[in-house]
């Protein structure tokens, strides 16, 4: 049964650090595009991030440009997201998600870089003094 599952989130002030993980079960991600995506109470859910299978291809969201970096290690079938100089309005619940798209490079279209089949229960990011 294929299976995402979020790790990392927690309570950061602001300024901080966190790196969230997306382990990957049943399924190896090696052929499949990850999304990193946030929703915060209210507010509709964005997206976040994209790397493509093979790592080549990586997008941001304009809000998180320079202080975001979505990596992969194919080996470990995970997922990673290193958030730096966090933000209060970083604050959210944060989810990844698969689909598969060999070597596909990441263009954002719409409201996602892809439609994401594969979803985790998601993590929570909260940001606060």
């Amino acid at each position: 049964q294929l299976q995402l599952v979020e790790s990392g989130g927690g309570l950061v002030q602001p300024g901080g650090s966190l790196r969230l993980s997306c382990a990957a079960s049943g399924f190896t991600l090696d052929y499949y595009a990850i999304g990193w995506f946030r929703q915060a109470p209210g507010k509709e859910r964005e997206g976040v991030s994209c790397i493509s299978s093979n790592g080549g291809s990586t997008d941001y969201a304009d809000s998180v440009k320079g202080r975001f970096t979505i990596s992969r290690d194919n080996a470990k079938n995970t997922v990673y997201l290193q958030m730096n100089s966090l933000k209060p309005e970083d604050t959210a619940i944060y989810y990844c998600a698969a689909e598969v798209r060999p070597d596909r490079a990441c263009y954002y279209r719409g409201s996602s870089w892809f439609h994401f089949g594969s979803w985790g229960q998601g993590t929570q990011v909260t940001v606060s003094s």
